[in-house]
């Protein structure tokens, strides 16, 4: 038996509750895997709230991420013990997911644990490290906002999220200049600590605006979409680059050719779910080597498997900063 998050389908809609499972009714995969840590990420708290339409199949365990041990595996890669982490590949919407004590998966969605990082560092970094990481990647493709005293500057949006938060300081250790959006004024001194050299109120991007605005970013990550996705784009400087992850304010883009025709400005979409086993290990090793441990800790807060359903509510409030790790053997 082990624990987990079950999302059941009923006559009054779907409903998420800590229940006790048999193995048996574990889904068909290659290897079963003893899970350490998971984390509760905005689309893990979509699905346990029934708020976004996240879940394809019922019942479901919920939980994007995980990381853990093998059990058993009848793949060549792994032998029981093997330390490993996995993000995407529809776990958690279309295949059962990390909050749980136990989870069986293919192989080809599993990957080695980086040797500097345990589980309970590379689950601070989840999902939302490993896009940001993207992110950050095709900035640098792209040469926009290289770093240096002459760049321009770098926006980060949802700054107080995981996402924002982990690529503040990704950006800031490579020497971009960062300038954070978030709609809590209040973390403004956090955001300076983890990098940022301003914080702007994410208000005066969330409204309509004009095609094109003054030219003032060299590159952006955004995490929001919709009104705030335009308008970056409308006020990006001549060739730069914009990353784009996420639609916590909006799936729609209301903007126009014009900064893209007219200021060679690239939209670069960010898939964090289905990328190649080498752009995985690739991002997964620079994480663990750029990112700061102490600032991973500062925007770090670690729950047990019991508090996971509640904190989803709390996460989609906008009342959590940072990054949840969920203790699943807690």
């Amino acid at each position: 038996m082990f624990r987990a998050v079950l999302i059941e389908q009923g006559e009054g809609g779907q409903q998420a509750s800590l229940v006790a499972l048999d193995e048996s009714r574990l889904p068909e995969g290659e290897v079963l895997v003893a899970i350490d840590r998971s984390t509760l990420n905005y689309k893990d708290a979509l699905a346990i709230t029934g708020r976004g339409p996240v879940v394809r199949r019922f019942p479901m365990i919920p939980g994007i991420d995980f990381a853990g041990r093998v059990l058993d595996s009848r793949h060549e890669r792994f032998r029981p013990g093997d330390p490993v982490l996995l993000n995407g590949w529809g776990v958690g919407e279309l295949h059962w997911g990390g909050l749980a004590e136990r989870a069986r998966v293919q192989a080809d969605w599993l990957l080695a644990m980086p040797d500097s990082l345990d589980a309970s560092t590379a689950m601070a970094l989840g999902t939302a490290g490993y896009t940001a990481m993207l992110a950050v990647q095709a900035i640098e493709r792209h040469g926009s906002g290289q770093a240096g005293a002459e760049a321009g500057e770098v926006l980060v949006t949802g700054a107080g999220g995981g996402v924002g938060g982990i690529s503040i300081t990704l950006l800031a250790r490579l020497g971009y200049r960062v300038v954070a959006a978030t709609g809590r004024p209040q973390e403004a001194d956090y955001l300076r600590g983890l990098g940022a050299v301003e914080v702007i109120d994410r208000a005066t991007l969330a409204g309509p605006g004009r095609p094109l605005a003054r030219e003032r970013w060299a590159a952006a990550i955004d995490s929001l979409g919709g009104h705030t996705l335009a308008n970056i784009c409308a006020s990006c400087r001549y060739g730069a680059v914009v990353a784009a992850c996420g639609l916590a304010e909006s799936m729609e883009l209301p903007a126009t050719v014009a900064p893209f025709i007219l200021r060679g400005i690239t939209l670069a979409g960010i898939d964090s779910v289905y990328r190649p086993r080498a752009e995985r290990e690739h991002a997964w090793q620079r994480l663990s080597e750029l990112i700061d441990r102490a600032q991973l800790a500062a925007m770090t807060r670690h729950i047990g498997l019991d508090e996971a359903i509640g904190a989803a509510e709390e996460l989609l409030q906008g009342r959590v900063r940072g990054r949840l790790v969920v203790d699943t053997a807690g």
